[in-house]
């Protein structure tokens, strides 16, 4: 909130410059560089969200406990999570295996998100369509190397030809799911994570600067509670959104994932 009223005190005296907010909001700049490829803080947050995530669990689990406290019992309740309502529901017990690989997607998509509510950072880097796409790239290439690891050839022939289908509406029924495999998927995971954070970002961004440019004037002073009660409120639920983006993320990988280790039937 501090930061939006700073964003306005210049020397338009608390002028709404509607020119000047697309950088204000939406910019997020080169710390090392000044051209593509350049180190951004885009950038930045990646790798400090990789370091948070690297070290919360080194630090739970360097000498674990036989009755766990403080962050060891919140790190094993993220696993437990993953392990449980993720890979057991979705992908049964022979899913075990990938319980190390969604719990750091989940924790990794998720401290990302909630970056977007920390203060002096505020800004999600999954904001930016590189990080969800490369997650999802990952994603896809995970299942399919499953997939023909586990089936061989007739992953191709189990995917694009389903059982049960009538041999004539294969001319229409491959086609679509060609596309919707191994093209649609990864563009779905990565658009969906991308734009929820985005949007999110973009509404706590608007009713920040509101909040600030209504105080500054006196016309206006007496709706800033309001426009700030709001701001909190979507705060919140932007904690939630966080946990829920990651959390759909990682079962539609588990989805992916399983649904590619056996044929249909």
């Amino acid at each position: 909130m501090v930061l939006g009223l700073l964003a306005f005190v210049g020397p338009n005296q608390g002028g709404f410059a509607d020119n000047d907010i697309g950088p204000q909001i939406f910019q997020t700049g080169c710390l090392i560089g000044n051209a593509h490829p350049c180190f951004s803080k885009v950038s930045l947050l990646m790798i400090i969200a990789a370091i948070v995530v690297i070290a919360l669990f080194l630090v739970a689990f360097h000498a674990p406990q036989v009755v766990p406290r403080a962050l060891q019992n919140g790190m094993e309740a993220v696993v437990d999570f993953v392990r449980n309502a993720i890979v057991m529901e979705v992908m049964g017990a022979e899913g075990l295996r990938w319980v190390p690989f969604l719990t750091a997607m989940f924790a990794y998509i998720f401290v990302c998100n909630v970056m977007e509510i920390i203060p002096l950072i505020n800004f999600p880097p999954t904001s930016r369509i590189a990080i969800p796409l490369f997650l999802a790239i990952v994603v896809w290439f995970s299942f399919n190397v499953v997939g023909f690891k586990e089936q061989g050839v007739g992953y191709l022939k189990s995917t694009l030809f389903p059982p049960g289908v009538p041999a004539a509406l294969y001319i229409l029924v491959t086609p679509i799911e060609f596309v919707s495999t191994f093209l649609v998927r990864p563009f779905s995971l990565s658009v969906r994570l991308m734009g929820n954070m985005f949007a999110g970002h973009l509404i706590l961004t608007i009713f920040a600067l509101g909040t600030a440019y209504l105080l500054l004037k006196p016309a206006t002073f007496a709706f800033a509670p309001f426009s700030f009660a709001l701001s909190v409120f979507l705060t919140a639920f932007e904690l939630l959104v966080a946990v829920l983006q990651a959390y759909i993320f990682t079962i539609l990988t588990a989805v992916y994932i399983g649904g590619s280790m056996h044929a249909e039937h």
